[in-house]
C-alpha cells in the first residue's frame, strides 16, 4: 500500500471496513431469501454497488489484490443483476468467501498478516465454475408497451433487464411524474422510495426537462407493481405527484420499433448514422440517476446535499479515548472543588465564599455529567455488528462439518462500548465453534433421539442494570459431568479425593481450564484444548465473567456478563489494610456495617446470613496479603463494613475497613509489572492526589467463590 499519510490510510481502512460490514449484512439477508426460494433484485443491486465502490476505493489506494478481486466479483454480480445466471447456494458460498477474503486483505494492508494470495486464486477458480454466460431474452415484451423511445434510449442494461422481468411477470407499469424542491430533494425522494418499495419496484428515475422552476427538479419515474392505479394513488398521491398507467400498444407492429438489443432503432435507414432518440439525454440522465440513487448527494448547489454531509462524521475511537481522559481529569478537579467547598463550609468567615463555590460546583458537576454521557453515547454500538459476523461463521462451519444449524439472534440492538465489541469477536467465535463441533449432534444422531434434523444455536443479548449479558445456547448433546470429571483427573487438574467432593457446577468449570478437552483426538475445527480458556481469559480482561450450565441430552448455555463501558465508571472508594481500592458500582449490590456476631465459621470459611441466604465473606486486606486491623479480631467496638458484590451467579461479601465515598473515574492501564496480576482492572488518580487500584470484581469472585459455597447453607442456619 503506497504511503499516503496516516490520515488518508485511516480513512481508507475505516471506509473499507464499513463496506465489508455492509456487504456482510446484505449477503445474510440475500441468503435468507435464497433459502426461501425468493430473489431480491434490490439487494443484489446493493451488493453490486458496494463491490463497485470497493474496486474504486482499493484501486485508488493501491491495494491491488482487493481491486482485482472486486473486478471479478463485479462481473459475477453483473451477470446476476441481468439474469444471466441464477442466484444459487453455490453462488452465495462464493460471495461469502469473497467478503471473508476482503477482511483478510484489509488486515494485510494494515500489516496484521500476509495477503491471502493462494485463497484468492482458489476463489477465482470458484468464480469461473459458478459463472454462466448464457443470458435470457424477452426484449420483445417491452415493445408491446407505449413507452417513449427517448426513455428507452437512456435505460441502462440492468434497468432494461428489470423492466423485462416485471413485464414478463404480468406486473402493471406506471409512469409517475414528480417535482421536488432542489433544497430538499434528498429527503423527499427517500420518503417517496420508502412508500413505493412495498408496492412494487422502481425501474428508473429520469429528468423530464419540462420544469421552468430553477429551484426544483422534475422527474419521470417508471414503477412496476401488481397494485391497481387507485391503490397506488391512495398510497403515493401528493400535490407534486401524478400517476398514470402505461398501456399496451394497440398495434402488434410496435415490436418492430426495437432492435435485437432491445434499444430503439431508427425508422429510416438514412437515419442510421444519427444518434438514437433520447441519446442527447443520456449523459444528463446517467449523472442525475447516480445522484438520486445515492440520495441526491451530487446535485450541484443543492442545500440538501450539504446538510446530508454534515449529519454524519467519522471519528477515530482514539480521539474519543482522548476526550474521555480529559473528562476523567475534569472529574478529579470536580472532586477537589467539592472538598474545597466542604472545608470552607466549616469556617464562618468564608460562608459567603462557600455559597458561591457550592453554586459553581453544582454547575460544573451538571455540565461535566452531560459531557460524560454524550461521549459515552457516541462510543456505544449495537452488538449486531458482532452477531452478523457470527451468522456468517455458523453458515460456513455448519457446511464444513455437515451439520445443518440455524442461528437465532435476539437483542442485536443492545448497545455496548465499541472497544468491548472489538474484543468480543474471538471469544464468541470460540463459543460458536465449540457448540457446533462438540455440542450439536450429526443430522442422523439428532433424528435418532427425536430431535429436529437442524440444530439450533440461540444468541441472546440484553442489558441488566449497568451490565450487558450475552447468552450462547445450543440444543445439542450437552456436557457430560462424568466425562469432564474423568478428563480433569486424567489431565491432572484435580485429585480423585477432591473430584469426589466437587459439585456439578465446579466440574463444568473445568472446561475453561487451559488445555482441557474430553476428546482423545483433536478435530480440524476445534483443535486440541484451545478455545474456552481463551474465552475466559479475554472476557476477564474486559472486566466480565463467563459461566456454563448444561443439561445432558438437552443442550448447553454459556453466559457472558460484561460492563457496558470501560471508559469511565462509577466506583465506591474504600480502604482495606491501609490501602485504597475502588469497587465498580456496576458489580455492587449494597454496603453496610458488619457486626462481629453476624460472622460464622463453616468448614473453615467465614460466612454470614443475609435475607435467608448464606454469603461467603472475604477479607480484602488478607486477600492481597495486607495486615488487617486487630481491633475487629478481638471483638472490640470498632466496626468494619461489608460490600456485597455479584457478577453473574456469583456473590460474596468483601470485608473492608472504611468506605470513603463514590466517584466517577477513568481507568488507567497498569504497568507491565502488574499487568498479569489477577484481581485488578487498572488504576485511577483520586481527587486528593492518591492513586487507587480498581478492583476486577469478576476475577475476584472467580478466585474466592465456587458453587460449593451452597454447601454452607444448612449448617450456617443451624
Amino acid at each position: 500500500m503506497p504511503d499516503l499519510g496516516d490520515k488518508a490510510r485511516e480513512d481508507f481502512f475505516s471506509e473499507a471496513q464499513e463496506i465489508i460490514d455492509g456487504l456482510s449484512s446484505d449477503l445474510l439477508k440475500l441468503d435468507e431469501a435464497v433459502r426461501r426460494g425468493e430473489s431480491d433484485a434490490e439487494l443484489v443491486n446493493d451488493v453490486f454497488r458496494a463491490v463497485h465502490t470497493m474496486k474504486g476505493l482499493s484501486g485508488l489506494f493501491g491495494v491491488a489484490m482487493m481491486s482485482g478481486l472486486s473486478h471479478e466479483l463485479e462481473e459475477l454480480l453483473d451477470d446476476l443483476r441481468l439474469g444471466r445466471i441464477d442466484l444459487t447456494a453455490s453462488v452465495m458460498d462464493v460471495l461469502f468467501r469473497a467478503v471473508e477474503l476482503y477482511g483478510r486483505i484489509l488486515a494485510a494492508a494494515r500489516g496484521d498478516g500476509p495477503e491471502p494470495a493462494d485463497e484468492v486464486k482458489e476463489l477465482f477458480a470458484s468464480l469461473s465454475r459458478v459463472a454462466d454466460p448464457s443470458a435470457g431474452g424477452g426484449t420483445g415484451v417491452v415493445a408491446q408497451y407505449e413507452l417513449d423511445p427517448g426513455v428507452l434510449g437512456v435505460l441502462t442494461e440492468y434497468e432494461e433487464h428489470r423492466l423485462r422481468v416485471n413485464l414478463q411477470a404480468q406486473n402493471l407499469l406506471y409512469r409517475m411524474r414528480v417535482s421536488f424542491p432542489l433544497a430538499t430533494i434528498d429527503t423527499a425522494l427517500d420518503e417517496l422510495k420508502a412508500k413505493a418499495r412495498p408496492l412494487g419496484e422502481i425501474i428508473t428515475y429520469l429528468p423530464t426537462g419540462d420544469g421552468g422552476d430553477p429551484d426544483a427538479v422534475e422527474l419521470e419515474i417508471l414503477l412496476a407493481s401488481k397494485q391497481g392505479r387507485q391503490d397506488l394513488v391512495a398510497e403515493l398521491a401528493a400535490p407534486n405527484v401524478s400517476i398514470e398507467e402505461v398501456k399496451k400498444r394497440a398495434s402488434p407492429q410496435g415490436s418492430d420499433r426495437l432492435s435485437s438489443s432491445g434499444r430503439p432503432a431508427p425508422k429510416d435507414p438514412e437515419l442510421g448514422g444519427l444518434p438514437a432518440p433520447g441519446v442527447s439525454l443520456r449523459a444528463e440522465a446517467e449523472a442525475l440517476r447516480a445522484d438520486l440513487v445515492d440520495g441526491g448527494t451530487g446535485l450541484a448547489g443543492g442545500v440538501g446535499s450539504l446538510r446530508s454531509v454534515s449529519q454524519t462524521v467519522r471519528v477515530d475511537i482514539r480521539r474519543l479515548d482522548h476526550l474521555m481522559n480529559i473528562v476523567g481529569e475534569l472529574a478529579i478537579v470536580r472532586n477537589q472543588v467539592e472538598r474545597l467547598a466542604d472545608r470552607t463550609r466549616a469556617t464562618p468567615a468564608l460562608r459567603e465564599i462557600n455559597a458561591e463555590v457550592q453554586r459553581l460546583h453544582r454547575a460544573f458537576d451538571r455540565h461535566l455529567t452531560q459531557m460524560q454521557n454524550g461521549i459515552l453515547e457516541v462510543r456505544m454500538v449495537p452488538l449486531g455488528q458482532v452477531f452478523e459476523k457470527l451468522a456468517r461463521a455458523v453458515r460456513q462451519i455448519s457446511r464444513e462439518v455437515d451439520k445443518p444449524v440455524n442461528l437465532v439472534v435476539t437483542g442485536a440492538e443492545t448497545e455496548i462500548d465499541k472497544l468491548i465489541v472489538e474484543e468480543l469477536s474471538d471469544p464468541l467465535m470460540h463459543m460458536i465453534r465449540n457448540a457446533i463441533d462438540h455440542g450439536i449432534e450429526s443430522r442422523e444422531g439428532r433424528m435418532a433421539v427425536g430431535k429436529p434434523a437442524v440444530g439450533t444455536i440461540a444468541l441472546n443479548a440484553f442489558q441488566q442494570g449497568n451490565q450487558v449479558v450475552i447468552e450462547v445456547e445450543d440444543d445439542g448433546r450437552g456436557i457430560d459431568p462424568k466425562a469432564v470429571r474423568e478428563a480433569a483427573l486424567r489431565l491432572g487438574f484435580t485429585t480423585a479425593e477432591d473430584a469426589s467432593q466437587l459439585g456439578e457446577g465446579e466440574v463444568l468449570a473445568f472446561v475453561f481450564a487451559p488445555g482441557f478437552t474430553t476428546r482423545d483426538e483433536a478435530t480440524q475445527l476445534s483443535g486440541r484444548g484451545v478455545g474456552l480458556d481463551v474465552v475466559k481469559t479475554n472476557i476477564s480482561r474486559l472486566g466480565g465473567v463467563v459461566a456454563v450450565a448444561s443439561d445432558l441430552g438437552i443442550g448447553t448455555k454459556m453466559t457472558i456478563t460484561l460492563p457496558i463501558t470501560l471508559a469511565i465508571i462509577s466506583v465506591l472508594v474504600l480502604e482495606a489494610g491501609g490501602h485504597t481500592f475502588c469497587m465498580p458500582l456496576s458489580s455492587m449490590e449494597e454496603a453496610f456495617f458488619l457486626e462481629p456476631r453476624e460472622v460464622r465459621v463453616v468448614e473453615g470459611r467465614e460466612v454470614m446470613s443475609q435475607r435467608g441466604q448464606t454469603l461467603p465473606l472475604v477479607r480484602l486486606a488478607h486477600l492481597f496479603g495486607y495486615e488487617e486491623n486487630d481491633d475487629f479480631k478481638r471483638g472490640e467496638p470498632m466496626r468494619k463494613y461489608v460490600v456485597i458484590v455479584s457478577v453473574g451467579a456469583k456473590r460474596a461479601g468483601f470485608v473492608v475497613d472504611r468506605l470513603l465515598g463514590q466517584q466517577d473515574i477513568v481507568i488507567k492501564a497498569l504497568g507491565r509489572s502488574l499487568h498479569a496480576v489477577r484481581g485488578f482492572a487498572g488504576a485511577t488518580e483520586l481527587g486528593d492526589q492518591r492513586v487507587g487500584l480498581v478492583l476486577d470484581a469478576g476475577a475476584l469472585l472467580d478466585e474466592v467463590v465456587t458453587t460449593a459455597d451452597v454447601r454452607y447453607l444448612p449448617e450456617a442456619r443451624a
